[in-house]
């Protein structure tokens, strides 16, 4: 169903908004990543799952889990819903999980769209699970107006690997750097595409 699913969306998706992908060879075909992208659309975690070849679980809004058709597609497509604001203990169980089973987790660490523009403080969660877990970050930029018939550009970078950071409890003064790190990587990206 869900192979299906993805093969029907990926094509709509691609048909509509002339997806261009730079730099795929930058997913590994297999073990645990967390990608990190910019959030610039309600549409782009979709384009970023649809068009990858792995299984991409993105962690999403609980809100998005209101409407009937996007919790449809959320739990087939295994989303996590998130419920923001506060310290969401099974969202984080559940992402730990993505990644033990050496999948890829999907996180944007501005929380909210278009959170750069509005001079939203980035959060430090992508940078607390890759501490954590040890576990690389591939960057992402998003391009595009997602207006349909236009260009979306999805550019990625090569992975990041912040072992150096690496710890159970990591200090604030690393997670902030490491946010800074891929965000760095996701603009310059993002101005490249």
């Amino acid at each position: 169903m869900r192979v299906i699913l993805k093969a029907i969306l990926n094509v709509i998706l691609r048909i509509v908004y002339r997806v261009k992908i730079i730099g795929k060879e930058n997913i590994p075909k297999e073990g645990a990543y967390i990608i990190c992208g910019n959030h610039i659309h309600a549409l782009d975690a979709a384009s970023i799952v649809l068009t990858s070849k792995r299984k991409i679980v993105f962690m999403v809004k609980a809100e998005l889990y209101k409407n009937p058709i996007l919790k449809f597609l959320g739990t087939t497509f295994g989303m996590i819903p998130v419920k923001r604001g506060k310290q969401d203990l099974d969202a984080m169980k559940q992402s730990l999980k993505v990644l033990n089973n050496k999948q890829i987790l999907g996180i944007f660490p501005e929380g909210t769209r278009k959170g750069m523009a509005k001079n939203v403080k980035v959060k430090n969660g992508a940078s607390y699970m890759a501490l954590r877990t040890n576990t690389p970050v591939i960057p992402v930029g998003v391009k595009g107006s997602f207006k349909p018939f236009t260009r979306i550009t999805l550019n990625y970078g090569k992975p990041l690997n912040f072992e150096e950071y690496s710890a159970k409890n990591p200090e604030k003064e690393a997670l902030d750097k490491v946010t800074a790190d891929i965000m760095d990587n996701i603009i310059r990206l993002t101005n490249e595409s």
